[in-house]
């Protein structure tokens, strides 16, 4: 029993996530695992998750470094991980659990690290729930609800870029500033008790909306020479709101700023001032939780088609796993009432056919056509009978976040 064990621990470990990459491409180009992973290290109050991470024993953040050391991806973004502006936070998830092995996992080592400032838990000054009052307190739900992002405080759900490849920290684009009003037909939410359209802001919170719930950044990695952009970004999810979908509304609209920005549109202008999008030909990956499943719960149809039906994004099948179509069938629920196909989930949710969604297509790493091609992909979801089921459990409780390692191997392929 104990060799039939080994040799399992072996097939999965040489066949699933923890496979790394081989480093070189048929082609002798590069060959680089890029990931995206909402880790869920939010925590309710500013300065929790510091504390938390002080100590090497918090479980939930050891079971995060350790997913992360057995993929081992080569570029990582994390997202839920609360913004403090000294990074404080993710020094110390550094060196407290992800350079130190954990359960014989090989250590995790990234010298580069770009940590975004975010929109979430931003006051706004004005009433964007329209609960009828400006909420100036951080803590209340009612001062998310008039954060330029949702947060508690400051930085809360904010993302981090960790790198084995150099960033490019001087041609890093962000646009937490951009309004939605400035772009041209935007899906402005609408007051359905006035027979006006798009009106459910006044037109004077119109001109402080900002588009982006966390931020979007265009962050430059090279790798051997080559510039590859990692477009970082984490929407709103479509849910939490009513009949004039603001969070629907506000997601897709998030996610068709990249659209518009790998075709270079023209009205895109950074938070430095400057105009366009990314120019023809160029590498980019798409990554992050984009909360919007191609075919299930809540999302603005066509939110994700955007992107996976842009010209400039690569036609790859998305990344599966064994674990996310076991437990659909085991937890059932709302998941009886699914179009898409469960193997392809990253989200462990609320399965309650009633008040759940079940769980869902949301996190994403999608590719440009020009000077990349996948080599392999996979989803850190292993199941029951595999090994470190343990880091990701049936579901609830939480074993180490509700969402799932998505990741894609991507060769480097020069013109």
């Amino acid at each position: 029993m104990k060799f039939a064990a080994l040799i399992l621990a072996l097939v999965f470990l040489s066949s699933c996530a923890s496979n790394a990459p081989s480093g070189l491409a048929e082609s002798g180009g590069p060959v680089v695992r890029f990931a995206a992973f909402n880790a869920y290290l939010n925590r309710p109050q500013e300065g929790g998750l510091i504390e938390d991470l002080k100590r090497r024993d918090n479980i939930q953040a050891r079971k995060v470094a350790e997913i992360i050391q057995r993929v081992a991806p080569d570029v990582l973004l994390l997202s839920e991980f609360d913004y403090d502006k000294n990074g404080e936070a993710l020094r110390l998830f550094r060196e407290n659990y992800l350079e130190r092995g954990q359960n014989g996992a090989a250590p995790a080592v990234y010298p580069y690290v770009y940590l975004a400032p975010s929109n979430t838990g931003l006051p706004s000054g004005h009433d964007l729930d329209r609960d009828g009052a400006v909420t100036a307190e951080p803590g209340a739900r009612s001062y998310g609800g008039d954060a330029f992002g949702y947060g508690a405080f400051p930085g809360q759900y904010a993302f981090v870029l960790l790198s084995k490849y150099p960033i490019e920290e001087n041609r890093v684009r962000t646009f937490q500033t951009f309004l939605w009003k400035d772009m041209p037909g935007a899906m402005l939410p609408d007051d359905v008790a006035t027979p006006q359209p798009g009106d459910w802001y006044s037109d004077e919170t119109l001109e402080i909306f900002r588009l982006s719930s966390k931020t979007h950044a265009d962050i430059p990695v090279v790798i051997d020479g080559a510039r590859v952009h990692v477009l970082a970004s984490h929407p709103t999810p479509p849910s939490f709101d009513g009949d004039e979908d603001r969070n629907g509304r506000r997601n897709h609209d998030e996610i068709r700023l990249w659209a518009d920005y790998i075709e270079n549109a023209d009205y895109l202008y950074d938070d430095e001032g400057a105009s366009g999008g990314l120019a023809a030909g160029e590498r980019f990956v798409i990554m992050g939780d984009l909360n919007a499943d191609p075919h299930d719960a809540g999302a603005v149809p066509g939110a994700i088609g955007q992107l996976l039906s842009s010209p400039f994004v690569a036609d790859a099948p998305f990344p599966r796993s064994e674990g996310a179509a076991e437990q659909a069938a085991l937890q059932s629920g709302a998941n009886k009432n699914h179009e898409g196909d469960p193997a392809e989930d990253t989200a462990d949710f609320n399965d309650d056919p009633e008040t759940g969604v079940g769980n869902l297509h949301l996190d994403y790493v999608l590719f440009s056509k020009a000077g990349l091609r996948e080599e392999g992909s996979g989803v850190f979801w292993p199941a029951s009978d595999e090994p470190h089921y343990d880091l990701v459990g049936p579901g609830f409780p939480i074993e180490s976040s509700d969402h799932r390692l998505v990741w894609r191997d991507l060769a480097i392929v020069r013109n």
